[in-house]
């Protein structure tokens, strides 16, 4: 199935402006999941066979592959029933802010076919947290959906630094309810200053609040959700030993590494275009901070491994480097609606090898 998309269905869908193209996948995946009849009949091909099937416990949940839909693609909650049909082990939604926003200025997605790579400047375009919350709250809630749905939460543009934990707290309020686990967004390199909130003084506000909210729950009765933060692959190792101190000390329950970069790696030197580059050119940076984390932490936190999985092997790379589960984004645009399916059964097979590749 990889091999036609590439090579008959690819080619139309990069005659299309990049956002266009993103537009067009989100709203056939929106209609393959309101149609149950194909749906399920999806869900029949793109399912492993009974023998080989390794749900991965991590988090409190239970997820029926290692891969998952990456933040970005599905930004209002609206196609995540067919990318489970798809054969992703689970789906993060978002980013979602507290004020619904247009995002920046047109264009801002660029595709780079020769390098496998793609630059965006979206901009956390979004319908905002109280409307992402009122159509989730119409659908299967969690504990009764086919796979887990992540909400990935960001700040809004409007709300300055020293209201940004406020921001925060707004959206988690309103869409905790809904997520099977949160995740808390500072390093995306498209909203102004948001990457300030990686820094150890403001994380120290904003994790213990996010945190207090959540255990706030419990005496309401509630559930509790998993935490995680996702950080830029753009940090110092000693940046990231930061990150990891505050994680450890706040409790979070885990961390997805990485984001998109603002490094111009080789050939993207002489491309003038800002935003984050994702792709094969992330490959190599975002399975060394994975490794990283790995060994600093004794393997003990959790880690969601993203960027640069365009192939069976990247992603198997990502999980040797302690990753537990991975998610894909760019290389669904390269590799066509069943890369997920083709992944979680290559990596099935991998675990059924006794050295792996």
């Amino acid at each position: 199935m990889g091999f036609l998309y590439e090579a008959l269905i690819r080619p139309v869908l990069f005659r299309l402006d990049p956002e266009v193209a993103h537009e067009r996948a989100v709203e056939a995946m929106t209609v393959l999941g309101a149609v149950a009849p194909v749906r399920r009949l999806l869900e029949a091909w793109t399912q492993q066979p009974a023998a080989r099937v390794r749900p991965v416990e991590c988090l409190g949940l239970r997820f029926p592959n290692a891969v998952g839909l990456a933040a970005g693609f599905d930004k209002n909650g609206v196609a995540w029933r067919g990318a489970a049909a798809l054969g992703f082990g689970h789906v993060e939604i978002g980013t979602v802010t507290l004020l619904r926003q247009p995002g920046n200025d047109r264009p801002r997605v660029f595709r780079f076919p020769a390098h496998e790579a793609v630059i965006n400047r979206m901009g956390f375009n979004n319908h905002g947290a109280e409307a992402v919350g009122r159509r989730l709250a119409r659908l299967a809630p969690p504990g009764r959906r086919r796979i887990p749905l992540g909400i990935n939460l960001g700040k809004s543009r409007a709300a300055p630094l020293d209201k940004a934990v406020q921001d925060y707290l707004g959206s988690f309020e309103l869409l905790a309810d809904h997520a099977d686990y949160l995740v808390i967004n500072v390093s995306s390199p498209n909203t102004p200053d948001l990457r300030k909130l990686q820094e150890a003084h403001w994380l120290r506000e904003l994790l213990p609040a996010m945190v207090n909210a959540n255990l706030a729950r419990v005496a309401t009765g509630r559930p509790r959700r998993p935490l995680l933060l996702k950080i830029a692959p753009d940090l110092t190792f000693r940046e990231i030993d930061s990150a990891l101190a505050a994680i450890t000390e706040f409790g979070l329950d885990g961390i997805i590494a990485t984001n998109t970069t603002l490094a111009r790696p080789g050939p993207f030197g002489a491309v003038n275009q800002a935003g984050g580059l994702s792709g094969r050119p992330l490959q190599v940076a975002a399975t060394k901070i994975i490794s990283y984390i790995a060994r600093a932490t004794n393997g003990k936190l959790p880690i969601i491994g993203s960027g640069g999985i365009m192939d069976f092997a990247s992603a198997g790379e990502k999980l040797d480097a302690g990753a537990t589960l991975v998610q894909v984004y760019t290389g669904l645009i390269y590799r066509g609606p069943f890369f997920a399916r083709d992944l979680a059964w290559g990596l099935a097979a991998r675990q059924d090898r006794p050295f792996g590749f």
